[in-house]
């Protein structure tokens, strides 16, 4: 109800200026003292009318556990092992166990760091408060230092409550804990950093507060914050490797209706890179793919087609000409057959149809996750990138502008191999000079690019048959493209026979 007082004395105020001007009164003075008045109760230095508006540590009931959360096993042994010294207090005690004062989650984004967070405030059954890094920093001068002061002092507060203690959260934590110096305009950003640094060295050993802070740049983070003491641990949470996406993808799909011919475990094989955010995502354009379809079940071409929207947006309405649409099908075919000579079952399809910013995209499924690789692999990555340019080239005598990427990739390939020492140059340090790491980059890229014309062209009549019809179905699985690539692989080695054959014939005569 005092919303619409607040509503009813303004407009009377503004009715009372309107009818005092109307009688020739001067109302100036009167409207310029009310707009200072207004600007200081609102933007004073020191009155935090902005940090109550954000919500600055809004304390949040958490009802997610660690059960709920897949792909992070490691990470979440070691937070559980850290928890578990503010639950187990008399057996810290006896070992001499100080109390963890704050853990920091490093890691990509989507991979479920505030998830992990909000599940450690339910582990332990602790109130917890949570603020993004942004909501601290103001352009006035101790605005975002008070704010860290009122945060630890409701967490105090609701600890004393609780009785199990406090668990705060800072999201996107370098823009509050960014290394000192950067910011040579104010110094409000290293003084709100300076605040939290005393407020967490102030944490005593029997106030239960633990810090948490979530960040996808710990390279940028001020060394101080780092030290044992104020972050005691920092738990990597990487993307989810194929178990990992398994268990997400369990979890995802729980009590969704999947067809028969889904598989979850080729599915997390294909999903590759991915994080616990992009497979939600996955799972559910899956289930709108299935209802545009009018259907009750999420097929396997509703995960397919759900894939690449995922990967590189949703279908574009203009469809380019004829022409265009050949030569995107012969470049895509000269990517995905020298992907299958690269390594057999790494296609898992192939497709012309406009998504995004690609006209069209060959999608790759690795056997298994890699983390290192060789310099023949390395090597082999290279050829897939170049055999689009040279599969046009091959048959229609000329390269496009749709190479550009691949070029991009296969440069930056080449320069992985210099820098990690796999190049005829042989161990080299990061100040190599540019001229002789350029030289060394198109040295490599032309000797694959060599290789790859002279493997292309067997399979020249393959890829304009296959051109036609790749246009027609718009789109190829993995199985069916090397069901028709091992037909012609066959034909081929037939003919060769017949060549050998009609070459010892003339040999004999």
């Amino acid at each position: 109800m005092s919303k619409y007082w607040k509503e009813i004395l303004i407009g009377a105020v503004f009715a009372v200026i309107f009818f005092l001007g109307q009688f020739g009164y001067n109302v100036w003075p009167v409207i310029v003292v009310l707009g200072a008045g207004v600007f200081l109760y609102n933007f004073m230095p020191g009155k935090d009318i902005a940090g109550a508006k954000v919500g600055v540590g809004k304390n949040t009931v958490q009802t997610i556990n660690f059960y709920d959360i897949g792909g992070q096993e490691v990470a979440k042994r070691e937070l559980k092992e850290a928890l578990d010294f503010a639950l187990e207090k008399e057996k810290t005690k006896i070992l001499g166990i100080r109390p963890l004062k704050g853990i920091l989650l490093s890691g990509p984004p989507g991979t479920g760091k505030t998830l992990l967070a909000k599940a450690a405030a339910n582990y332990t059954g602790s109130a917890f408060l949570h603020a993004s890094g942004s909501e601290f920093v103001e352009v006035y001068a101790g605005v975002g230092a008070k704010r860290v002061r009122d945060i630890f002092e409701k967490a105090r507060n609701l600890a004393r409550q609780n009785k199990k203690g406090a668990v705060i959260f800072i999201d996107e934590i370098e823009v509050l804990c960014g290394a000192r110096g950067r910011h040579a305009s104010h110094l409000e950003y290293d003084q709100t950093l300076n605040q939290l640094l005393v407020e967490m060295d102030g944490i005593g050993s029997q106030e239960q507060i633990l810090v948490l802070g979530a960040t996808n740049r710990i390279d940028i983070l001020d060394p101080a914050i780092l030290r044992p003491g104020r972050f005691d641990r920092i738990v990597r949470v990487d993307l989810p490797d194929r178990e990992g996406r398994f268990h997400i993808l369990q979890i995802h799909t729980k009590g969704k209706p999947l067809a028969d011919d889904v598989d979850l475990q080729e599915l997390a094989r294909q999903c590759y890179g991915f994080s616990g955010a992009h497979i939600e995502s996955l799972v559910n354009e899956a289930a709108i793919n299935a209802h545009r379809r009018n259907e009750d079940i999420i097929t396997w071409q509703d995960f397919a087609d759900a894939q690449e929207k995922v990967l590189l947006g949703e279908k574009l309405d203009s469809r380019p000409p004829e022409e265009e649409i050949n030569r995107v099908a012969i470049h895509e075919l000269g990517h995905a057959v020298m992907s299958e000579l690269v390594k057999a079952k790494s296609v898992a399809s192939v497709t012309i149809v406009p998504r995004g910013q690609a006209l069209g995209f060959v999608r790759q499924a690795p056997l298994e996750d890699k983390y290192l690789y060789t310099k023949e692999e390395l090597l082999g990555q290279i050829r897939v990138a170049l055999a689009g340019a040279f599969s046009e080239e091959l048959i229609f005598g000329s390269m496009s502008t749709g190479s550009q990427n691949d070029f991009y990739q296969a440069s930056r390939l080449a320069k992985k191999m210099v820098l990690s020492g796999l190049s005829h140059l042989g161990v080299v340090s990061e100040e190599i000079g540019q001229n002789e790491l350029n030289y060394e980059i198109m040295r490599i890229i032309n000797n694959e690019g060599i290789m790859v014309r002279e493997r292309l062209q067997r399979f020249k009549r393959f890829i304009k048959e296959t051109a036609t019809i790749i246009r027609q179905e718009e789109r190829l699985e993995g199985d069916v493209f090397r069901k028709i690539l091992g037909e012609y692989v066959e034909l081929l080695e037939k003919e060769d026979e017949v060549a050998a054959e009609s070459e010892l014939l003339i040999l004999a005569c």
